[in-house]
């Protein structure tokens, strides 16, 4: 070989590793970038609907980029589809949603254009969203939502250490005392008899909307373990709400709700170790441990959830904000269901 000819290979071969480190550094630079641009958003955000209900939204990062979640109103948590983000203060993405304000069973919304947000501050992140009536695509509204950032998961704790106080019954097995509607505009199905707490409703089917009202404590809770029995006919379907928030699935062994929404789950979020529901018309038995965002479910004896973190709240609960007490809440808006002694003991250390 010439030696011109060698020192040209020798440059070829420089300029071909100068090419190389110059893609892979602008291409970290982009993905820096990238990942610059979207920190901000990152996490989980807890908002309040017009109407009073909750909707979470979960910004993550992925392989290829940001990916979202979100839960609007009831259901559970779907994923967003063309998340943007740009300039590190704006967010665009689309799902499209149909929902009842209050569940009022005539007043459909849809959603069917994306949905814009911008960062208000460190914590505070505002959406924009366009909805129509049913079947109207001219008459828009458009809405804000204010949404504040959750904190960071806490350390599974170590339930050993934890000292719970005395039982205190919820339920005094002759009224509702300590107990009310959420919605005092749907319709009462609860009553006290022989130290039950039954819920009659007409409704037979497994949508997510009803006429009659849920019904929580007038007191609120943080953390606690939570002990009761319920008993629903074959088919039926109803909920225990930690807090307001999370909802401890309340359907009988057969029914066609199984998995992440049968017996022993949080409803869309985690999935019991096994169906350990007797079936419809007999009793069944839960104990409900809520401590740091960890959640530990027993049912009739056998631990199905054994400490599991809480991602976020269950659709068709009162609120989304984990940093926040709330109620035991017993969802009535579904088909017939009964409840009796209902004890709980609130963490004290």
């Amino acid at each position: 070989m010439k030696k011109s000819d060698k020192n040209w290979a020798i440059l070829q071969r420089s300029s071909e590793l100068f090419v190389r480190l110059l893609v892979a550094g602008l291409f970290s630079v982009s993905l820096a970038a990238a990942e610059e641009s979207s920190a901000p958003f990152l996490g989980s955000w807890a908002f309040e609907l017009p109407d009073g209900n909750p909707a979470w939204l979960k910004i993550s990062e992925g392989e290829d980029g940001p990916a979202g979640h979100l839960l609007w109103s009831v259901g559970s948590a779907r994923p967003v589809t063309k998340l943007e983000v740009t300039g590190g203060a704006a967010i665009r993405f689309s799902r499209k949603l149909k929902w009842k304000p209050g569940g009022k069973a005539h007043d459909v919304w849809s959603v069917e254009k994306p949905i814009e947000g911008t960062l208000k501050g460190p914590e505070k992140l505002e959406l924009r969203v366009v909805q129509h009536p049913d079947g109207k695509p001219d008459a828009e509204q458009t809405f804000t939502l204010i949404g504040t950032k959750m904190p960071p998961m806490p350390p599974r704790p170590n339930l050993d250490e934890v000292e719970f106080g005395d039982p205190l019954s919820l339920f005094n097995g002759e009224d509702l005392t300590g107990w009310k509607l959420s919605n005092p505009e749907k319709k009462n199905g609860w009553r006290a008899e022989n130290g039950v707490l039954i819920n009659e409703t007409p409704k037979t089917d497994f949508s997510a909307y009803g006429d009659y009202g849920n019904l929580v404590t007038e007191a609120v809770f943080e953390d606690f373990r939570l002990t009761l029995e319920y008993n629903v006919p074959d088919g039926g379907n109803s909920g225990v709400y930690l807090r307001g928030m999370y909802e401890a699935q309340v359907v009988d062994r057969d029914s066609r709700m199984q998995g992440i929404s049968g017996p022993g789950a949080i409803f869309g979020r985690i999935e019991p170790s096994e169906n350990a529901a007797k079936p419809g018309g007999e009793w069944n038995r839960y104990v409900l441990t809520l401590v740091d965002r960890h959640v530990t479910v027993e049912l009739n004896g056998a631990v199905v959830i054994d400490n599991e973190p809480l991602e976020g709240c269950t659709g068709g609960g009162i609120s989304a904000d984990d940093t926040k007490p709330g109620p035991i809440f017993l969802q009535g808006d579904h088909t017939a269901v009964k409840y009796r002694e209902i004890v709980i003991e609130e963490v004290v250390k």
